[in-house]
Protein backbone atom coordinates (compact mmCIF):
# COMPACT_ATOMS: atom_id res chain seq x y z
CA UNK A 1 0.00 0.00 0.00
CA UNK A 2 0.98 3.59 -0.38
CA UNK A 3 2.96 5.50 2.20
CA UNK A 4 4.72 8.17 3.10
CA UNK A 5 8.38 7.09 3.93
CA UNK A 6 11.16 8.98 6.15
CA UNK A 7 14.22 7.37 4.99
CA UNK A 8 16.63 9.19 7.12
CA UNK A 9 16.98 11.63 10.28
CA UNK A 10 16.47 14.78 8.93
CA UNK A 11 15.08 14.26 5.78
CA UNK A 12 12.04 14.41 3.77
CA UNK A 13 9.00 12.12 3.66
CA UNK A 14 8.61 10.36 0.15
CA UNK A 15 6.21 8.59 -1.18
CA UNK A 16 6.63 4.88 -1.27
CA UNK A 17 5.34 1.34 -0.93
CA UNK A 18 4.68 -0.67 2.27
CA UNK A 19 2.48 -4.08 3.43
CA UNK A 20 -0.48 -3.62 4.81
CA UNK A 21 -0.64 -3.72 8.19
CA UNK A 22 -2.78 -6.41 10.16
CA UNK A 23 -5.15 -6.18 12.98
CA UNK A 24 -5.01 -7.91 15.95
CA UNK A 25 -7.74 -8.87 18.83
CA UNK A 26 -8.56 -5.68 20.41
CA UNK A 27 -7.22 -3.57 17.71
CA UNK A 28 -9.52 -1.57 14.49
CA UNK A 29 -7.98 -1.66 11.38
CA UNK A 30 -8.64 1.38 9.71
CA UNK A 31 -8.65 3.05 5.96
CA UNK A 32 -7.02 6.28 6.40
CA UNK A 33 -8.77 9.19 4.93
CA UNK A 34 -6.78 12.58 5.96
CA UNK A 35 -3.63 13.16 8.43
CA UNK A 36 -2.51 16.67 9.87
CA UNK A 37 0.97 17.11 10.21
CA UNK A 38 1.69 18.75 13.88
CA UNK A 39 5.31 19.80 15.40
CA UNK A 40 5.63 16.67 16.83
CA UNK A 41 5.95 14.84 13.62
CA UNK A 42 9.04 16.90 12.37
CA UNK A 43 10.56 16.85 15.95
CA UNK A 44 10.82 12.93 15.72
CA UNK A 45 12.10 13.35 12.11
CA UNK A 46 14.52 15.85 12.47
CA UNK A 47 15.99 13.48 15.86
CA UNK A 48 14.85 16.78 17.83
CA UNK A 49 12.21 14.98 20.18
CA UNK A 50 13.15 14.03 23.83
CA UNK A 51 12.04 10.29 23.03
CA UNK A 52 15.09 10.30 20.72
CA UNK A 53 15.12 9.29 16.80
CA UNK A 54 12.93 6.41 15.42
CA UNK A 55 14.56 3.62 13.29
CA UNK A 56 14.43 4.05 9.85
CA UNK A 57 12.49 4.00 7.63
CA UNK A 58 9.31 4.45 9.51
CA UNK A 59 6.28 6.10 8.77
CA UNK A 60 4.99 9.38 10.47
CA UNK A 61 2.02 10.62 11.71
CA UNK A 62 0.37 10.69 15.30
CA UNK A 63 -3.09 10.56 14.13
CA UNK A 64 -6.01 10.83 11.55
CA UNK A 65 -8.78 10.34 10.47
CA UNK A 66 -10.55 7.34 8.38
CA UNK A 67 -13.24 4.45 8.32
CA UNK A 68 -13.01 1.28 10.21
CA UNK A 69 -12.24 -1.17 8.31
CA UNK A 70 -12.23 -4.02 10.80
CA UNK A 71 -12.79 -4.28 14.77
CA UNK A 72 -14.32 -6.13 17.52
CA UNK A 73 -16.45 -3.30 18.65
CA UNK A 74 -17.06 -0.98 15.87
CA UNK A 75 -18.77 -1.34 12.85
CA UNK A 76 -17.01 -1.18 9.37
CA UNK A 77 -17.54 1.76 8.24
CA UNK A 78 -17.81 3.88 10.72
CA UNK A 79 -15.90 6.78 10.82
CA UNK A 80 -13.34 7.64 13.71
CA UNK A 81 -10.52 9.85 14.96
CA UNK A 82 -7.22 7.95 16.03
CA UNK A 83 -4.48 8.99 17.97
CA UNK A 84 -1.36 7.90 20.63
CA UNK A 85 -0.77 4.25 20.59
CA UNK A 86 2.81 5.51 19.72
CA UNK A 87 2.11 5.51 16.06
CA UNK A 88 4.19 7.52 13.94
CA UNK A 89 7.78 6.75 15.28
CA UNK A 90 6.43 6.71 19.03
CA UNK A 91 7.27 2.79 18.43
CA UNK A 92 5.65 2.08 15.87
CA UNK A 93 4.81 3.36 11.95
CA UNK A 94 2.15 6.19 11.86
CA UNK A 95 -1.33 7.11 9.55
CA UNK A 96 0.55 8.46 6.73
CA UNK A 97 -0.12 5.15 4.75
CA UNK A 98 -3.65 4.10 3.51
CA UNK A 99 -4.11 1.83 6.73
CA UNK A 100 -3.41 1.64 10.14
CA UNK A 101 -4.55 0.05 12.90
CA UNK A 102 -5.02 1.31 16.91
CA UNK A 103 -6.03 0.25 20.40
CA UNK A 104 -10.07 0.52 19.68
CA UNK A 105 -10.11 3.07 22.94
CA UNK A 106 -8.45 5.10 20.56
CA UNK A 107 -10.80 4.58 18.00
CA UNK A 108 -13.31 8.03 18.69
CA UNK A 109 -16.70 7.72 16.70
CA UNK A 110 -16.90 11.20 14.73
CA UNK A 111 -20.49 13.01 14.62
CA UNK A 112 -21.79 13.81 11.48
CA UNK A 113 -21.78 17.54 10.22
CA UNK A 114 -18.01 17.94 10.58
CA UNK A 115 -15.46 17.46 7.70
CA UNK A 116 -12.58 14.97 7.81
CA UNK A 117 -9.93 18.06 7.99
CA UNK A 118 -11.42 19.58 10.33
CA UNK A 119 -12.02 16.80 12.67
CA UNK A 120 -8.30 16.31 12.06
CA UNK A 121 -7.46 19.64 12.82
CA UNK A 122 -9.40 19.30 16.62
CA UNK A 123 -7.20 16.75 17.16
CA UNK A 124 -3.37 17.52 18.66
CA UNK A 125 -3.81 20.84 17.69
CA UNK A 126 -7.44 21.59 19.16
CA UNK A 127 -6.66 20.30 22.08
CA UNK A 128 -3.87 21.79 23.07
CA UNK A 129 -5.62 25.05 22.60
CA UNK A 130 -8.64 23.84 24.20
CA UNK A 131 -7.62 21.70 27.18
CA UNK A 132 -5.70 25.00 29.15
CA UNK A 133 -9.00 26.88 28.67
CA UNK A 134 -11.17 24.45 29.69
CA UNK A 135 -9.51 22.08 31.91
CA UNK A 136 -6.11 23.68 33.24
CA UNK A 137 -7.72 27.27 33.80
CA UNK A 138 -11.11 26.15 33.99
CA UNK A 139 -12.13 29.59 32.46
CA UNK A 140 -16.23 31.30 33.30
CA UNK A 141 -17.94 34.21 33.17
CA UNK A 142 -16.35 36.86 34.12
CA UNK A 143 -12.50 35.79 33.11
CA UNK A 144 -10.24 38.28 31.25
CA UNK A 145 -8.23 36.02 28.65
CA UNK A 146 -5.38 36.61 27.23
CA UNK A 147 -4.28 34.56 24.44
CA UNK A 148 -0.94 34.88 23.50
CA UNK A 149 0.60 33.80 19.94
CA UNK A 150 -3.03 33.34 19.13
CA UNK A 151 -2.68 33.41 15.32
CA UNK A 152 -2.08 29.95 14.93
CA UNK A 153 -4.01 26.61 15.50
CA UNK A 154 -3.47 25.89 18.87
CA UNK A 155 -4.27 29.67 19.99
CA UNK A 156 -7.54 30.16 17.87
CA UNK A 157 -8.25 27.43 19.46
CA UNK A 158 -7.59 28.78 22.41
CA UNK A 159 -9.61 31.96 21.34
CA UNK A 160 -12.62 29.85 20.66
CA UNK A 161 -12.33 27.75 23.53
CA UNK A 162 -12.48 30.97 26.20
CA UNK A 163 -15.83 32.23 23.98
CA UNK A 164 -17.73 29.10 24.28
CA UNK A 165 -16.92 28.57 28.37
CA UNK A 166 -17.97 32.29 28.58
CA UNK A 167 -15.26 34.41 29.07
CA UNK A 168 -16.02 38.13 29.23
CA UNK A 169 -13.22 39.77 26.72
CA UNK A 170 -10.85 37.84 25.25
CA UNK A 171 -7.57 39.24 24.04
CA UNK A 172 -6.04 37.98 20.89
CA UNK A 173 -1.71 38.52 20.55
CA UNK A 174 0.01 37.82 17.77
CA UNK A 175 2.83 38.67 15.24
CA UNK A 176 0.41 37.87 11.57
CA UNK A 177 -2.55 40.91 10.98
CA UNK A 178 -3.93 38.20 8.92
CA UNK A 179 -3.72 35.46 11.68
CA UNK A 180 -5.01 38.24 14.14
CA UNK A 181 -8.38 39.07 11.77
CA UNK A 182 -8.87 35.21 11.75
CA UNK A 183 -8.86 35.72 15.91
CA UNK A 184 -11.54 38.17 15.45
CA UNK A 185 -13.59 36.54 13.34
CA UNK A 186 -13.82 33.79 15.73
CA UNK A 187 -14.29 35.36 18.98
CA UNK A 188 -11.48 37.46 20.12
CA UNK A 189 -12.80 41.08 21.22
CA UNK A 190 -9.26 42.76 21.18
CA UNK A 191 -6.19 42.01 19.00
CA UNK A 192 -2.62 42.95 19.75
CA UNK A 193 0.80 42.95 17.61
CA UNK A 194 3.74 41.55 19.57
CA UNK A 195 5.95 44.40 18.54
CA UNK A 196 4.26 46.98 19.92
CA UNK A 197 6.67 49.64 21.83
CA UNK A 198 4.99 48.64 25.21
CA UNK A 199 3.30 45.33 24.76
CA UNK A 200 2.57 45.24 29.18
CA UNK A 201 0.44 48.27 28.55
CA UNK A 202 -0.99 47.20 25.47
CA UNK A 203 -1.72 44.13 26.67
CA UNK A 204 -3.59 45.60 29.99
CA UNK A 205 -5.57 47.99 28.26
CA UNK A 206 -6.98 45.46 25.43
CA UNK A 207 -7.96 43.11 28.50
CA UNK A 208 -9.92 45.51 30.23
CA UNK A 209 -10.16 46.24 33.85
CA UNK A 210 -6.99 45.30 35.70
CA UNK A 211 -5.36 43.35 33.22
CA UNK A 212 -6.01 39.47 32.23
CA UNK A 213 -7.17 37.29 34.72
CA UNK A 214 -6.29 34.46 32.30
CA UNK A 215 -3.31 34.28 30.12
CA UNK A 216 -2.73 31.17 27.62
CA UNK A 217 0.71 30.82 26.55
CA UNK A 218 2.50 28.87 24.09
CA UNK A 219 5.47 31.50 23.54
CA UNK A 220 7.42 31.92 26.57
CA UNK A 221 10.29 34.35 26.32
CA UNK A 222 9.95 38.30 26.28
CA UNK A 223 5.88 38.12 25.56
CA UNK A 224 5.31 36.14 28.50
CA UNK A 225 7.12 38.64 30.70
CA UNK A 226 5.34 41.28 29.33
CA UNK A 227 1.88 39.33 30.12
CA UNK A 228 3.19 38.73 33.88
CA UNK A 229 3.35 43.06 33.93
CA UNK A 230 -0.24 43.09 32.46
CA UNK A 231 -1.66 40.49 34.52
CA UNK A 232 -4.11 41.03 36.93
CA UNK A 233 -4.05 39.72 40.81
CA UNK A 234 -4.47 36.22 40.79
CA UNK A 235 -3.95 35.60 37.45
CA UNK A 236 -4.05 31.87 36.21
CA UNK A 237 -1.02 31.87 33.57
CA UNK A 238 -1.09 27.90 31.36
CA UNK A 239 2.46 27.46 29.38
CA UNK A 240 2.29 25.58 26.59
CA UNK A 241 5.62 26.17 24.90
CA UNK A 242 8.27 28.09 24.06
CA UNK A 243 7.94 29.41 20.56
CA UNK A 244 9.54 32.76 21.84
CA UNK A 245 12.25 31.31 23.52
CA UNK A 246 13.18 28.78 25.80
CA UNK A 247 13.82 31.20 28.88
CA UNK A 248 12.45 34.25 30.49
CA UNK A 249 13.03 36.21 33.25
CA UNK A 250 10.56 37.00 35.46
CA UNK A 251 10.46 39.36 37.76
CA UNK A 252 9.65 37.63 41.66
CA UNK A 253 8.14 41.25 42.94
CA UNK A 254 5.44 41.03 40.32
CA UNK A 255 5.04 36.83 40.95
CA UNK A 256 4.88 37.22 44.16
CA UNK A 257 3.28 40.09 44.69
CA UNK A 258 0.47 39.83 42.62
CA UNK A 259 -0.07 36.15 43.81
CA UNK A 260 0.03 34.99 39.80
CA UNK A 261 -0.79 31.11 39.71
CA UNK A 262 1.52 29.27 36.67
CA UNK A 263 0.46 25.83 35.73
CA UNK A 264 2.32 23.89 33.18
CA UNK A 265 0.58 21.93 30.72
CA UNK A 266 1.10 19.12 28.30
CA UNK A 267 -1.05 17.47 25.70
CA UNK A 268 0.97 13.59 26.38
CA UNK A 269 0.19 14.14 30.57
CA UNK A 270 -3.58 14.56 30.66
CA UNK A 271 -5.22 11.33 31.31
CA UNK A 272 -6.10 9.29 28.64
CA UNK A 273 -10.14 9.57 29.56
CA UNK A 274 -10.14 13.35 30.05
CA UNK A 275 -8.29 13.73 26.34
CA UNK A 276 -10.76 11.58 24.44
CA UNK A 277 -13.97 13.26 26.27
CA UNK A 278 -11.89 16.52 25.46
CA UNK A 279 -12.03 15.88 21.98
CA UNK A 280 -15.45 14.33 21.74
CA UNK A 281 -16.52 17.87 23.09
CA UNK A 282 -14.60 19.59 20.71
CA UNK A 283 -15.24 17.92 17.65
CA UNK A 284 -18.99 18.44 18.99
CA UNK A 285 -18.60 21.88 18.46
CA UNK A 286 -16.92 21.55 15.28
CA UNK A 287 -20.06 19.68 14.08
CA UNK A 288 -22.42 22.55 15.54
CA UNK A 289 -20.18 25.30 13.25
CA UNK A 290 -19.43 26.24 16.74
CA UNK A 291 -15.58 26.47 16.02
CA UNK A 292 -13.57 26.55 12.65
CA UNK A 293 -9.63 26.90 11.70
CA UNK A 294 -7.99 27.71 8.49
CA UNK A 295 -7.34 24.26 7.16
CA UNK A 296 -5.10 23.38 3.94
CA UNK A 297 -5.47 20.08 2.59
CA UNK A 298 -2.20 18.18 0.48
CA UNK A 299 -2.47 14.92 -1.34
CA UNK A 300 -0.47 12.40 -0.43
CA UNK A 301 1.94 12.81 -3.25
CA UNK A 302 2.69 16.38 -1.84
CA UNK A 303 3.81 15.20 1.29
CA UNK A 304 7.06 16.65 0.87
CA UNK A 305 5.82 19.73 -0.31
CA UNK A 306 3.37 20.23 2.97
CA UNK A 307 6.71 19.51 5.09
CA UNK A 308 8.51 21.72 4.51
CA UNK A 309 5.75 24.33 5.15
CA UNK A 310 5.36 23.06 8.34
CA UNK A 311 8.82 23.23 8.96
CA UNK A 312 9.01 26.77 8.42
CA UNK A 313 5.65 27.42 9.70
CA UNK A 314 2.19 27.14 7.90
CA UNK A 315 0.20 29.76 8.43
CA UNK A 316 -2.96 27.24 8.51
CA UNK A 317 -3.31 23.68 9.60
CA UNK A 318 -2.14 21.30 6.88
CA UNK A 319 -3.19 18.10 6.23
CA UNK A 320 -2.26 15.15 4.04
CA UNK A 321 -5.63 13.62 2.01
CA UNK A 322 -5.12 9.89 1.18
CA UNK A 323 -8.45 9.41 -0.15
Amino acid sequence: MKAALIHEIGGLPELGEIDAPERDSGRALVEIDSVPLNPIDVALASGKHYLGPPKTPYVPGSEGVGRIVEADSLEPGTRVYISDDGLGGRGRDGTLAERATVVEEEALELPEGVSDELAAACGTAGLAGWLPVAWRAQVGPGDRVLVLGATGTVGLAAVQAARIKGAQRIVAAGRRPEGLEEARKVGAHATVRLDEDDLAAALKEAAGGDGPTVVIDPLWGEPLVAATEAAAPGARFVQIGQSAGPSATLTSGIVRGKQLEIYGYSNFVVPADARRAAYLELVSHAARSELEFPVQAYPLERVGEAWERQVNGPGAKLVIRLN
